[in-house]
């Protein structure tokens, strides 16, 4: 699934249009509040364009959780409750997340916002839909373990696998009971160097005897209390190949690839790295 971010006060407008560019099924979830103080209401809508395109609006209630499908505990959960089933996400008036972002408001920038910038405007009649359509489909999906699974399924090799597995990192809310709770992590990696070091990892891993494909993922940017980080998924003939490499998988990972971790808690914000 590829999500973006929609951020300005003509957000919603460019949602309503950008889905008939788009082919297949699109999703948005609102997070802006009304001038009122109230939220958006959940929905669902037909829109017109790609073939069998629709729409699953998702909004955020005044207590701070969400209505709609699915299990929708924080908002990684519902990239993630999405991703099987929807080709698009759309996402607007929440500016945190690492994805393609566009801009339609001169309080925003570029420094404003993690992610990619694909485009500025002023209003949503200003931007280029079929440039928007063609970039975002260039750019990277949101990586599911369950993504991973299938991918190690459809190997060369599955034929002459007997286990598959997984390792799933996530936001430790405490290490003690009395500790301050973290709220959200955010991570930051190198372009290219994380991605090309992990690719490595997993390749030099798929060379041991018995194990046949190895797939690496690590999300950035702000990723929320008890939503996920990391996978590590590993195809193998037998369960010890697969737990060995799984477990040297996401050891090396942290000890090798370059990604930083800022953590915030109740009571303050650090980068870990500076504190270990």
């Amino acid at each position: 699934m590829q999500p973006i971010s929609i951020l300005g006060s003509d957000a919603a407008d460019l949602a309503a249009l950008l889905p008939d560019r788009l082919d297949g099924q699109v999703a948005v979830v609102d997070r802006r509040e009304r001038a009122d103080g109230g939220v958006v209401d959940a929905r669902r809508t037909s829109v017109t364009g790609a073939d069998s395109a629709y729409v699953t609006e998702i909004a955020l209630d005044a207590d701070g959780s969400w209505t709609g499908s699915g299990r929708v505990d924080g908002i990684d959960d519902v990239l993630d409750d999405l991703a099987p089933t929807h080709d698009y996400l759309i996402v607007l008036g929440e500016s945190r997340l690492r994805v393609p972002v566009v801009l339609l408001s001169e309080h925003f920038d570029a420094d404003d916002v993690p992610g990619p910038v694909l485009a500025t405007a002023r209003s949503a009649d200003d931007v280029d839909l079929d440039k928007l359509a063609a970039d975002l489909a260039d750019a990277g999906p949101w990586i599911t373990r369950e993504t991973l699974v299938r991918r190690v399924e459809a190997s060369a090799d599955a034929d002459r696998s007997g286990a598959i597995a997984t390792f799933t990192g996530r936001v430790r809310q405490r290490d003690a009971a009395d500790d301050d709770r973290t709220t959200h992590l955010a991570f930051e990696k190198y372009e290219g160097v994380a991605a090309d070091r992990m690719d490595a990892i997993a390749a030099e891993l798929t060379e041991r005897d018995g194990v046949f494909d190895v797939r690496m993922h690590h999300r950035t940017g702000v990723i929320e209390a008890g939503e996920d980080i990391v996978f590590v998924v590993v195809l193998a003939g037998h369960r010890r190949e697969a737990f060995r490499a799984v477990e040297d998988g996401i050891d090396r990972l942290k000890d090798e690839v370059p990604i930083f971790k800022k953590e915030t808690t109740e009571a303050e914000e650090f980068w870990v790295h500076q504190r270990e």
